[in-house]
């Protein structure tokens, strides 16, 4: 029976930050996302990061992303990157992203990099190679589930996966409805079979680690569902795990804030009008009000 999150559960984790802290104790953070048809992905991933904490948040991608997302996120860094002949981040760079994640707390992987012989080799190379927690959201899942086997840190550290419904069906090798109709048995042998935290988007989003535990998340509505929601919750994820929460923890806390934040959006804009960058705003607010 999983364990429904409250608001009490996230916030005895997110303990107030010390008055002697600077931007190296909140985690460094990679993010290899964006391309030219989606570069509102990585900027919403990289926003969502930096809202949820993290320090130090570098943006892996190509030039056109980077001048997107430079505009809109000035206290992001950037690594350079080849673009692929479709637009995306080229496997050509892999070296200087594996020698930027070897720093880094945690790497996000995926959002906005499309479904590419380019994502997936660099997916094979960073996953394994990066030396760092890994969060695989979107065309990371997609890369993943093309694969032989989940690609995983070395090292045994933490792997946290991102799915929606259609994602999970891929990884499991089942249709969507299969998913669907029994969504908290599947992510929790998921989790347990391949030693991760699965993170299973959609109405109640559950979680599942590796030990066999199961949240389900009590926040959130209708107006999460459009693109770009998603990437938000990515970039909250990794954030938070850069920042040294437990794995299980990180996706737990991330989740409920994510639709938290969309239930105080929803009130001031309606789900029909409210808008996934809507979101950081409120989430601001809900920070403000437990102190942190």
């Amino acid at each position: 029976m999983a364990k429904e999150i409250d608001a009490r559960l996230v916030f005895d984790q997110l303990v107030p930050r010390r008055p002697d802290s600077h931007k190296g104790s909140y985690g460094r953070l990679l993010c290899v996302c964006g391309s030219t048809r989606f570069r509102g992905a990585a900027a919403l991933a990289v926003e969502g990061a930096l809202r949820a904490g993290a320090g130090l948040v570098t943006l892996a991608s190509t030039e056109p992303v980077i001048a997107a997302v430079s505009a809109r996120c000035p206290e992001c860094t950037f690594l350079p990157c080849r673009q692929s002949t479709e637009g995306g981040v080229s496997a050509q760079s892999g070296r200087a992203i594996l020698e930027q994640a070897r720093g880094a707390g945690a790497l996000l992987f995926g959002p906005g990099l499309g479904s590419t012989a380019d994502t997936a080799a660099l997916l094979e190379l960073l996953g394994p190679g990066g030396g760092c927690p890994l969060v695989l959201d979107a065309d990371g899942l997609n890369a993943a589930a093309a694969l032989p086997e989940l690609p995983r840190p070395a090292a045994g550290l933490p792997l946290i996966l991102t799915p929606h419904p259609g994602e999970m069906a891929r990884l499991c090798g089942l249709a969507i409805a299969e998913v669907q109709a029994s969504r908290e048995g599947i992510a929790a042998s998921y989790a347990r079979a391949q030693a991760c935290v699965v993170v299973l988007k959609g109405h109640r989003t559950i979680v599942a680690g590796p030990e066999g535990e199961v949240y389900q998340n009590t926040t959130g509505n209708p107006g999460l569902a459009r693109g770009g929601s998603g990437d938000i919750l990515a970039g909250m994820t990794a954030a938070l795990l850069a920042q040294g929460l437990p794995p299980l923890m990180a996706a737990v806390c991330a989740v409920w804030l994510h639709g938290a934040a969309a239930d105080r959006c929803a009130a001031r804009l309606g789900q029909l009008g409210m808008l996934p960058h809507d979101l950081f705003g409120d989430l601001g607010r809900l920070f403000a009000e437990y102190g942190r």
